[in-house]
């Protein structure tokens, strides 16, 4: 559904909602929703950014929804307020052209224009300075987090081959790319809040709201600003758990029913599935002995002259001096389109090492492999994989700080 189409749908719904909690006439001054070191959260704050939440997230509200947006609502304008705090206080400052950069790439995600969104907010009633505030602590908060540990993360070059190496082995599995939300229940005591929580988003998942749009709004885990989009996955890499909910899925765009989880509650959706797309690429140097010219002089020291190949570049000077021997490079060749003979042969075959001498059809054969590497859609570069590690420690850890933070904080709910 179009951005614009969406806040037009959302509006009646979310004012006929808000009669169930409106206050009396006399009662409508705007008040304070909370203080967070001294700094206030006004109660207009609090119903703006639900109306934000409510109109990107493409949610029909009710009373009980309401309820649960408003929490949500609240608890992120408190840690937005601790993350400008923080910026603050390293004298980190965003300049208003990096949030007004930031909306004109949403407005192009979305099909549209920063005029339009400005436009499509107003008519909903949304004060675009709303969606700034948003965005300016994303970045303040981003610019902080990098600042702190991006000089600390280190990944290794065994960490990336080791984890390339799980992609690989995965792709050449039947894959699911899924989507999930995930929202957060304390390891002990009462989990009654985020159940409920994880059931409102249920129920608005059944009535249609957009899965990205909300997993963006509600989910706790790192796919959350992906829109939920865990990416390609092999089926054998995911928990049991998982893959007992997506045997269950018959086609994409199923979602399951909420299930407990370590950490909280989750829920699952198809996108889409697909069968293993990895292909093995081989650099190949075919040394050929025509069978005119085969003798037993000739055939021995073919033999050895391939046995002694230390180097790609060095191939034709090894066997220039035998008569009638033919070099070409075959460049880079799928494994699959080899005949199973030369497949065999070279598989297991370390770089710059060539196989024994094969009778085929054109006489006496080697090859040399000078290089193997694993192509098909998902399998990331090694500077792809270094991003994605890099990411993942700086997801945790920004996360890990925000909750001291918060601890740390005087926070007074009111």
């Amino acid at each position: 559904m179009a951005f614009k189409s969406l806040i037009c749908s959302l509006v009646p719904a979310f004012a006929a909602a808000m009669l169930f909690a409106a206050p009396a006439p006399a009662q409508q001054v705007e008040g304070i929703a909370a203080v967070v070191n001294d700094e206030p959260i006004t109660t207009l704050d609090v119903r703006n950014r639900m109306m934000l939440i409510l109109t990107s997230a493409g949610i029909q509200p009710d009373e009980e929804t309401l309820a649960r947006i408003q929490e949500q609502a609240l608890d992120g304008l408190i840690e937005e307020t601790l993350q400008l705090q923080s910026a603050r206080d390293f004298e980190v400052e965003v300049e208003e052209e990096e949030v007004t950069e930031s909306l004109r790439d949403i407005a192009a995600r979305n099909g549209s224009t920063l005029e339009e969104i400005d436009q499509d907010l107003a008519s909903a009633g949304v004060d675009i300075e709303t969606l700034r505030h948003q965005i300016r602590a994303e970045i303040a908060w981003q610019i902080l987090v990098n600042g702190r540990y991006g000089s600390r993360v280190r990944v290794s070059d065994n960490q990336i081959e080791v984890a390339r190496e799980r992609v690989i082995e995965g792709a050449s599995e039947p894959q699911v790319r899924l989507g999930e939300i995930l929202i957060e229940a304390p390891g002990s005591g009462d989990t009654s809040q985020a159940e409920a929580a994880i059931q409102t988003v249920f129920q608005q998942l059944s009535q249609g709201a957009p899965f990205p749009a909300v997993a963006r709004q509600f989910s706790a885990a790192p796919s959350a600003s992906a829109g939920g989009d865990t990416g390609w996955q092999a089926i054998s890499q995911l928990s049991p758990q998982v893959q007992q909910i997506i045997a269950q899925f018959s086609q994409p765009g199923q979602i399951s029913r909420p299930v407990r989880v370590p950490g909280g509650y989750l829920i699952v959706a198809l996108i889409d599935r697909r069968d293993s797309s990895v292909v093995e690429q081989l650099e190949l140097i075919q040394i050929t002995l025509p069978g005119s010219r085969i003798t037993e002089d000739a055939r021995s020291r073919l033999s050895r002259a391939v046995g002694s190949i230390e180097s790609c570049d060095a191939v034709e000077t090894r066997v220039e001096n035998i008569e009638g021997v033919l070099v070409t490079d075959l460049g880079t060749i799928g494994a699959n389109a080899l005949v199973d003979t030369i497949r065999n042969a070279v598989t297991g075959l370390e770089p710059v090492e060539a196989t024994p001498l094969l009778e085929t059809a054109a006489g006496l054969q080697s090859f040399v492999l000078c290089g193997r590497s694993i192509e098909g859609a998902g399998i990331p570069s090694e500077d792809q994989m270094e991003d994605q590690l890099r990411g993942q420690q700086l997801s945790l850890l920004s996360r890990r700080w925000l909750r001291d933070l918060r601890r740390e904080a005087t926070i007074e709910i009111r």
